[in-house]
């Protein structure tokens, strides 16, 4: 287990010692998101029962900041090693590709948690979070954070160039998270846009982890888990089955 223990500790190095670029910019600009929502919507819109509509944006703006920073890692991590060459240094030791995906996920959802705790800190100034039920809170964290920095490997894996990659994080996490209830519920959407987002997994994330905070969610957390763990299952096994190909990183 060595060679997974040092390349889990260079990944998460490697973006810690940036930790103002890759921490500090993310709770920026969700506290700016929370901030501007707030200001604008706050007293016009009420989602749950009981909860302001600033307390109900500040879960999704969590999970949005550990989706996003979980994918940036890993896709960010091997794009760079694939252009500057350095990748073979990672590839050449007896690594097996099982540690080397524990490894990359792992960082990311280091990551994501990192700069998830620091937008849910920087929001307590702005409101008081219950925590109706904080095991769940941690459970679509954790599989959220799994799923997408299972899915920057894939990325990075696939992608040869830096514009594939944004390519990749524009046109599809990018959609499937902010078309994910962040700011809305789906409740609020005409009927064939709340089927339509049934089908976008990045909701269920969302969804659930809300429930975590308020104890109410537009679908129940078990129907949300149940989704998102296989969607986790069908991610972690594609990303397996390439790296054991060793596609486009082994000639």
């Amino acid at each position: 287990m060595t060679g997974f223990r040092t390349l889990l500790y260079k990944e998460i190095l490697r973006f810690w010692k940036v930790s103002f670029q890759t921490v500090g910019a993310p709770v920026l600009t969700s506290v700016l998101y929370l901030m501007i929502f707030s200001h604008v919507l706050d007293k016009h819109v009420q989602v749950f029962d009981g909860v302001p509509y600033t307390s109900f944006l500040v879960p999704g703006l969590v999970m949005m900041s550990i989706l996003q920073n979980a994918f940036a890692n890993s896709s960010s991590s091997l794009i760079q090693s694939k252009i500057t060459g350095n990748l073979v240094f990672v590839l050449l030791p007896p690594i097996s590709y099982r540690e080397f995906y524990a490894a990359y996920v792992l960082a990311s959802m280091f990551r994501g948690a990192f700069v998830g705790l620091g937008v849910a800190l920087a929001s307590l100034i702005f409101v008081t979070l219950p925590l109706a039920a904080p095991g769940w809170i941690l459970a679509f964290a954790l599989v959220g954070g799994g799923i997408l920095g299972s899915l920057g490997v894939v990325a990075g894996i696939w992608a040869e160039k830096f514009d594939q990659l944004a390519g990749f994080q524009n046109f599809l996490i990018m959609p499937l998270t902010m078309l994910s209830g962040v700011f809305y519920s789906i409740h609020s959407l005409p009927d064939v846009w709340q089927t339509v987002s049934h089908f976008n997994p990045f909701f269920y994330m969302i969804d659930g982890f809300r429930y975590g905070f308020f104890g109410q969610s537009d679908v129940s957390p078990w129907r949300s888990l149940g989704i998102v763990v296989v969607c986790f299952a069908f991610v972690a096994g594609l990303t397996l089955n390439l790296l054991s190909r060793g596609y486009k990183l082994r000639g």
